[in-house]
């Protein structure tokens, strides 16, 4: 199939930085128009939109909100009827954060398990008719601890394990017309607060045995395989890892 994709749209939710602005970039220049969401990170989105369109005039669209509200979801509708198609929805929005279990509350549970589950299965709902009609792809952006859990961050791993899960189910759910599959992310980059903690950076890359971190190209390539280029693939999820998780199979 041809990389160049004229007129057809995809959606990108938490695409204001990381890995959802590089899954963004890669799709726009392949001819793509797109949707970028964003909750908090205004000004890293507007760059990007302000960006793109320079690029290639009308070729991006901005869209704010909390997928945990239903007003949120419904602007993301109000837009997509607006444009009139949306071929690829890409579910990447994520909370991540530690949670020991000894002081774990409800409110660490409601916001990891919809930010990474919740949210990503009713904005599939609402967004299959429009992704039915153009025969259409969702890829979820899981994590390698879905399937080997994270010491002292339970509720974020079982959340991604729902995540595979959900991708598995909405695969059948959505069969023939839209394909679901779903990207594992291994170690891609340091978090902020770990840049200069040299002792683990060689403990985990000793770990991969590629030797090196990942990047958001890893990713953004990878989705735009499952979403593009692999159409007879549905239900499953690639690890994107450098090998990590070759001892889980």
């Amino acid at each position: 199939m041809s990389e160049s994709r004229n007129n057809q749209v995809i959606l990108v939710t938490g695409a204001a930085k990381r890995i959802g602005c590089e899954i963004i970039n890669v799709f726009h220049s392949r001819n793509f128009n797109v949707i970028i969401h964003y909750n908090k990170s205004a000004a890293e989105a507007n760059r990007l939109y302000e960006n793109l369109n320079e690029k290639r005039s009308k070729s991006a669209f901005l869209v704010q909100g909390d997928l945990n509200e239903l007003i949120s979801i419904k602007r993301i509708i109000t837009l997509i009827d607006s444009i009139g198609r949306l071929d690829v929805l890409v579910n990447n929005a994520s909370s991540f954060y530690p949670t020991m279990l000894e002081t774990a509350d409800e409110s660490d549970w409601n916001d990891l398990i919809n930010s990474n589950l919740k949210g990503p299965f009713f904005l599939s709902k609402k967004l299959a008719p429009f992704l039915k009609k153009s025969r259409g792809s969702i890829v979820n952006i899981s994590d390698m601890h879905a399937r080997q859990a994270l010491k002292k961050h339970s509720i974020y791993s079982i959340a991604k394990a729902g995540n595979i899960a959900m991708t598995k189910s909405l695969a059948l759910e959505l069969a023939p017309k839209v394909r679901v599959n779903s990207v594992a992310p291994g170690a891609i980059l340091w978090p902020a607060h770990e840049q200069d903690d040299k002792i683990k950076h060689n403990k985990i890359l000793a770990s991969i045995p590629i030797g090196r971190l990942g990047s958001e190209s890893d990713i953004a390539e990878t989705t735009f395989f499952l979403s593009n280029i692999a159409t007879y693939v549905t239900g499953q999820t690639i690890a994107v890892d450098g090998g990590a998780s070759n001892s889980l199979f």
